[in-house]
C-alpha cells in the first residue's frame, strides 16, 4: 500500500489533520489504538476569555474565525450536530470581581466578548449575590460524539488501523518511508502524552496534566448557560450536567478517583444550591506544554517525521488552526509561527 501521509493518533489534533488531508485529496492512513483518552473525555468547550484573570485567551480571534467554519463543515459532512452554541455567565463572588470585569470591558481585544451589561436576575438554584457577567460566543463541542462519528467515517474508507503504531518499525528510504506494509511520504504524530514513549520526539518537554469530570442530574437547576465560577457547569440537555474539572500533575493514569469526585463535590457546594446525583465520572490525560503553547513541527533529523501535539485545555479552538499550519508547512513550505514551532525547544 502506499499513501501520502501515516497520521498516528486520531483525537482533535489527529482529526483536524485529516481533514487537511481530505480537503486536499491526499491519501493517508491513521493508526489509533484509543490508548489516550483526553479528547473523548475533554470539557469541548471553547470561549476566548480566560476568566480567571479576565484576559483574552491566546490568538482567541484568530483561532475562532478558523475553528468554527471548521466545526460547521464536519455538521455538514455527516449531518450531525457537535456545536452547542451557549452563554457563558461568570459568576461575580465580590464587587471587587464585578471592578475588574468593568476593567476588562476598558481593553478593546475583550469589549467583543464581554457584555457590558452586569446580570442581576435572582436564581435560587444558584449561590451568588453579586450577579454575573456575560461572556459571548462561547459554546460546546461534543468531542466524544465528533470523534466517535469521525472513527466511523474512517474505517467506512478503511483508511484507519486501530493497532499499537510501532515507531521502531519506521524505515528510512531514500525517497519515502516504510512502515510495515505500508509506503508513505510523512508520518504525522499526533499522540497526546503518548509521546512521551516517541523516540523520534519524546526530547521534548510535555507535561501530563491529569482531569476529571463528573455527570450529574439535577431537575432543579434549569439553566441554558455554561455557569463559570471555581469549576464550569454547562447543561447537556435532559436536565444533565457536565462539571468540572480537575488538575492533578502527579497521577498519570487514566483512572478515576474518589479524591477528584470529592474536589468536585466540594466546589460545586459553592456554587448551587440544588440537589443533585452523580451519573458518570471520567478520567483523561491532557498534554500540556511549560510554555502553554502547541508542539508543531519537524523532527530536525527527520524532515518526514511530524508532530502536533500540546493542545491543552483550548484543544477544540486551536487544533483546526494548528492543523491547517502544519499542513501548509509540509505541503507549501510556509513557515510555522514560532510561538508554536518546537524548534523553540532546540
Amino acid at each position: 500500500m502506499k499513501v501520502d501521509y501515516i497520521i498516528v493518533g486520531l483525537g482533535l489534533a489527529g482529526l483536524a489533520f485529516a481533514e487537511e488531508l481530505v480537503a486536499a485529496k491526499k491519501t493517508f492512513m491513521v493508526f489509533e489504538d484509543v490508548s489516550q483518552t483526553s479528547s473523548l473525555v475533554a470539557g469541548g468547550v471553547y470561549n476566548p476569555v480566560i476568566l480567571k484573570r479576565f484576559t483574552l485567551a491566546w490568538n482567541a480571534k484568530e483561532q475562532l474565525e478558523i475553528a468554527m467554519p471548521f466545526y460547521q463543515k464536519l455538521e455538514e459532512k455527516f449531518n450531525t450536530k457537535f456545536d452547542e452554541k451557549f452563554a457563558t455567565k461568570k459568576v461575580f463572588k465580590s464587587i471587587e470581581e464585578q471592578n475588574n470585569w468593568f476593567e476588562a470591558l476598558d481593553k478593546p481585544e475583550l469589549n467583543t466578548y464581554l457584555d457590558a451589561k452586569i446580570d442581576h436576575q435572582k436564581r435560587d438554584a444558584i449561590l451568588g449575590d453579586f450577579g454575573y457577567g456575560n461572556v459571548k460566543e462561547t459554546g460546546w463541542i461534543n468531542t466524544k460524539k465528533l470523534i466517535n462519528t469521525y472513527r466511523d467515517y474512517l474505517e467506512s474508507e478503511s483508511i484507519i488501523r486501530f493497532e499499537k503504531f510501532e515507531h521502531e518499525l519506521i524505515k528510512f528510504r531514500k525517497d519515502n518511508l516504510e512502515y510495515k506494509d505500508i509506503s508513505v511520504g510523512k508520518i504525522v504524530f499526533c499522540e497526546g502524552f503518548g509521546m512521551t514513549k516517541n523516540l523520534f520526539f519524546n526530547y521534548l518537554p510535555l507535561n501530563e496534566v491529569k482531569g476529571e469530570l463528573i455527570i450529574i442530574h439535577t431537575p432543579e437547576l434549569k439553566i441554558n448557560f455554561q455557569l463559570k465560577s471555581s469549576l464550569f457547569v454547562f447543561p447537556l440537555g435532559n436536565d444533565l450536567y457536565k462539571v468540572g474539572a480537575t488538575f492533578n500533575w502527579d497521577d498519570k493514569t487514566s483512572n478515576i478517583t474518589e479524591e477528584a469526585k470529592n474536589e468536585l463535590i466540594e466546589k460545586l457546594k459553592k456554587v448551587i444550591s440544588v440537589p443533585y446525583k452523580i451519573l458518570d465520572q471520567t478520567a483523561g490525560i491532557r498534554p500540556t506544554v511549560r510554555d502553554r503553547r502547541p508542539l508543531v513541527g519537524v523532527q530536525p533529523a527527520y524532515p518526514n517525521l511530524a508532530i502536533l501535539n500540546g493542545l491543552g485545555t483550548r484543544g477544540v479552538m486551536i487544533a483546526p488552526t494548528v492543523a491547517k499550519q502544519l499542513f501548509n508547512h509540509l505541503e507549501n513550505n510556509t513557515d510555522l509561527d514560532p510561538e508554536i514551532n518546537i524548534k523553540r525547544f532546540e
